[in-house]
């Protein structure tokens, strides 16, 4: 993200009141994508629920769940116009900061194999497989396995 962008750019706590403007990315850029109840749920669970607005428009989100001292992302989406112009790259090291805030040493996901996008950018930041879950995702050919991946810092560092 460059500069001049990043100085249009910003991050801010969501709530269910957002849902009009998180709920249309959802649904373009995942084709099987999260229902208003899943996220009605993750926000009457208290999840960390976070948005990245430019220009006043909500451009993408995340999802983040505490458990103890290791951070879980749930949810990331960028809006389609939006994608390859640094938001991604923008929101996980803002989740990764949130994380650290919370008091999280690590961080785990789920993704896609056939994802290749989000794993260059998760790799980028030092995210190594650590699993595998068979048959995770609904595909339009049955089920796809999800890479389970994880990362660590220590003294507070990440990319």
């Amino acid at each position: 993200m460059s500069a001049d962008l990043a100085a249009t750019v910003e991050f801010r706590p969501l709530q269910g009141s957002d849902l009009d403007e998180i709920l249309p990315i959802e649904n373009a850029i995942y084709p099987f994508p999260w229902t208003h109840a899943n996220f009605v749920d993750s926000f009457a669970s208290g999840y960390s629920f976070w948005g990245c607005r430019f220009i006043g428009e909500l451009v993408g989100y995340f999802v983040l769940m505490m458990v103890v001292d290791e951070a879980q992302l749930l949810n990331i989406g960028v809006a389609e116009k939006r994608q390859g112009m640094g938001f991604g790259t923008g929101l996980l090291r803002q989740a990764m900061r949130v994380a650290k805030e919370a008091g999280a040493n690590s961080m785990l996901l789920e993704v896609r194999p056939s994802n290749a996008r989000a794993l260059a950018l998760y790799r980028h930041f030092g995210f190594r497989q650590i699993g595998l879950r068979r048959g995770y995702y609904p595909s339009d050919e049955g089920r796809e396995d999800a890479l389970v991946m994880r990362c660590a810092w220590t003294g507070g560092a990440f990319s």
